[in-house]
């Protein structure tokens, strides 16, 4: 489990309050408060003064600690029986009064939860198979690799002001039972030709416009897994369209480039990304290599699953549509304490599991979970459904109150039922998807639920075939003819998927065709969404929180600057100077053109230029701009000879303006809030000490060298100085033998400088 110093950070808890006490105190206009609250998981609902708070559960992994904090808050907080497991194993607490969200957070905390950026145009809550750790199957546990993911791009400057969203799953194995085939991005464990890696896909998404992934790495190994994703995570920071937010997630992206521009792009990025995450640590893991049997499938075991681990199981809790009290999880907690277990998992499915149960404690354990109202998943329950209207400001149909009335039938298939076209339910990954909308027949406005046929989320599944839009009051007959129509005509052993494939789209128009059609005499009987006594309508409650306030080109300018700036101290620490002032050079541009775009001016190319429109438009920070001059001097000085101490006058100056630049743009625009992206410190440019072993031969050089990293602390770089050719090719031979990295490589004729990380799992010698 991720340690809670990467989770939970005290300090911008309270920054959040303050910021809460003055939206609340009339002090901070409502898209500026906006974007803050987002950046802390927090939504408006429908309902006005409370809101929902997200929880974000990397993998769904909890333990009783967590589970008991949640039902803290639930009870201390909020006038609402329930919390919401969601798709993307979060956690949801609904109703929560905007002035309780501080100390709702801080409970959280306390328990190393966090609800940081499970909201907004951000990377949101990462995904991983339910059996990461125990399955059979698996290649690896992805857990690890999973976390270092997650505490990697959390308050990463880059993810601060995305386009849009992102999501991302891990998969342990090629069943994909996370789904990576929907997701912005997916990472699926493999093993080719003899060696263990992983695929990556990217550009899937649901919702408007759905789109299956494209494959953009059939192999990659480990260490290059943190690159590949930050590659991905860039491009469609720098590229993604941020004027129409519809058009704005990743996914569109492929259709502007088309598949192969798209993995073009891609390319340049991972270059890029791999250069500068050299000298960073980077998530592993144990490929321990599966075993033919059982995939746990989309969401989570049906049944009680025995894990890899001899004797113990996993036991999963059936919640329906998500939903869960506070007594419930405090009854879980019970028994998990009673039996002496310390994990549980929010499911795909919106369930529950409990894992690492010995067979022993079965029987207890089923007793327990029947006296809280709850149970065991059995065949029609697998339904899930979004909170719909009940809640959300987006909500067309009351999916929540449609989810309790629908089932997959005796062949368990997959329902999935959303309140509008965003898809929060995953409707086009379902055996059965539907989502709500509305439309005009004879003149009034009728609930509908378009519908979807055999959707499989995983790498190698595909979207559902879109049906027809059926009659919200009719959607329940609509299933059922369906879900009796496979059990009568399906071939033996043939999968829903398989079914919906061989028969075609057309088919589902045609056998549903009766239903589609409403008569005059007919309209009075489907006017009525369900749980409603009124005449349908679709309230007007604005546009969805996801993008918080207008996305602000000052604010990702910014954000990429920042991200520019680790860059740059990453090459910097490798003595890739050339590539460190590249970076300057792009941080000098972007920090330059948001003070041009603050200052109502147009963008204008070359540094040296925007320099001189900067002093000629900023009044009381002219000097703003005659310090980017300053700076574009020097970084053409040290491209054409470069030397240490100036590049760290630069580093120094230039970390000094991106703050000063950033309090002249929030003056010239109060609704900005750059916080975010200048505090992260900036390292400081090294001018490290070389080791010179050039007068040395085999095997003294090496010796001292061995010697010189045996004085350091594992992590940690030191440069060596040696004669050129067999000699560097000797000793660098010999260290990686070793176990430690040789970072980078600088020519310098009659000798070479080599940069080598000192590794923990060096061999003795």
């Amino acid at each position: 489990m991720i340690n809670a110093e990467h989770l939970v950070n005290s300090e911008e808890i309270s920054r959040y309050e303050e910021a809460v006490k003055s939206y609340l105190g009339l002090q901070i206009d409502p898209d500026r408060f906006m974007s803050i609250r987002l950046q802390h998981g927090v939504y408006g609902q429908r309902q006005d003064g409370v809101n929902m708070m997200r929880v974000k559960i990397p993998g769904g992994t909890l333990n009783p600690a967590q589970l008991t904090a949640i039902a803290d808050v639930l009870e201390q907080y909020v006038s609402h029986p329930v919390v919401h497991i969601t798709t993307r194993q979060d956690i949801q607490i609904h109703y929560v009064p905007l002035e309780h969200t501080p100390a709702a957070m801080r409970r959280l905390a306390d328990a190393g939860l966090t609800t940081r950026e499970a909201c907004g145009n951000t990377v949101r809550n990462i995904t991983a198979c339910p059996l990461a750790g125990v399955c059979p199957r698996e290649h690896l546990d992805i857990t690890p690799l999973m976390e270092g993911t997650v505490t990697h791009f959390l308050r990463h400057p880059l993810t601060q002001h995305l386009p849009r969203k992102f999501k991302m799953s891990f998969s342990g194995c090629e069943a994909d039972c996370a789904q990576g085939m929907m997701h912005d991005l997916g990472a699926v464990a493999v093993k080719k030709d003899g060696r263990y890696g992983f695929k990556i896909v990217a550009g899937g998404g649901l919702g408007h416009k759905p789109h299956e992934a494209i494959t953009v790495e059939e192999f990659i190994e480990e260490q290059d897994l943190l690159p590949s994703i930050e590659a991905i995570v860039s491009l469609h920071h720098r590229y993604s369209d941020r004027k129409r937010r519809a058009k704005a997630r990743i996914k569109f992206l492929v259709d502007k480039f088309g598949a192969q521009g798209f993995v073009e792009k891609y390319k340049e990025e991972f270059a890029r990304a791999k250069a500068a995450l050299a000298d960073k640590p980077r998530p592993t893991g144990a490929w321990t290599g599966g075993t033919p049997g059982e995939a746990c499938g989309i969401g989570a075991p049906r049944h009680v699953f025995a894990q890899k681990q001899p004797g113990l199981y996993v036991f999963p809790v059936s919640i329906p549509i998500g939903d869960i009290t506070g007594p419930q999880m405090r009854g879980i907690v019970k028994l998990m304490e009673d039996q002496g277990l310390r994990e549980i998992r929010a499911t795909q499915d919106q369930n529950l599991m409990l894992l690492n149960v010995p067979e022993t404690a079965i029987p207890s354990i089923r007793a327990g979970i029947e006296a809280l109202g709850l149970g065991e998943p059995k065949a029609g329950d697998d339904v899930v459904a979004c909170p719909g209207t009940s809640t959300c400001r987006l909500g067309i149909t009351s999916s929540k109150i449609i989810g309790t009335k629908i089932s997959g039938g005796t062949a368990d298939l997959r329902i999935r039922a959303s309140g509008c076209h965003n898809g929060c339910a995953q409707p086009e990954t379902g055996d059965i998807g539907i989502y709500g909308e509305g439309n005009r027949l004879h003149g009034k406005l009728v609930p509908h639920y378009q519908m979807y046929f055999g959707g499989d989320g995983r790498s190698a599944g595909g979207l559902a075939l879109k049906g027809p839009s059926v009659p919200a009051a009719r959607i329940e007959t609509a299933i059922t003819r369906v879900e009796e129509t496979y059990a009568k005509d399906r071939g033996e052993g043939e999968t829903f998927f398989h079914w919906t494939r061989r028969h075609g789209k057309e088919y589902f128009a045609e056998l549903l065709q009766d239903l589609v059609k409403v008569a005059p005499e007919e309209l009075a009987s489907v006017l009525h969404d369900h749980g409603e006594a009124n005449d349908f309508k679709v309230l007007q409650l604005g546009g969805g929180e996801c993008a918080g306030a207008a996305q602000e080109f000052v604010a990702s300018h910014f954000a990429e600057a920042t991200y520019e700036r680790d860059c740059r101290n990453s090459f910097a620490s490798q003595h890739k100077y050339l590539d460190a002032l590249e970076c300057s050079e792009a941080i000098g541009r972007l920090v330059g053109e948001s003070l041009l775009f603050s200052s109502g001016r147009a963008a204008v190319p070359g540094l040296p230029e925007i320099a001189q429109v900067l002093q000629e438009s900023l009044q009381q920070d002219a000097h703003l701009g005659a310090k980017l001059a300053e700076m574009a001097s020097s970084i053409a000085q040290l491209k054409g000879a470069f030397d240490e101490q100036g590049y760290a006058r630069l580093v120094a100056e230039q970390d000094a303006w991106i703050a000063q630049s950033a309090q002249a743009c929030q003056s010239l625009d109060r609704q900005l809030n750059l916080t975010v992206s200048i505090t992260a410190p900036a390292a400081k440019a090294k001018t490290a000490e070389v080791i010179d072993l050039s007068t040395y031969g085999c095997p003294l050089h090496y010796l001292k060298a061995r010697n010189a990293l045996n004085a350091i602390q594992v992590g940690d770089v030191v440069d060596f100085l040696l004669e050129s050719g067999e000699s560097t090719q000797q000793v660098a031979s010999s260290l990686e033998g070793d176990g430690h990295r040789v970072l980078y490589k600088e020519d310098r004729g009659t000798t070479t400088r080599i940069t080598v990380k000192k590794a923990a799992t060096a061999q003795a010698h």
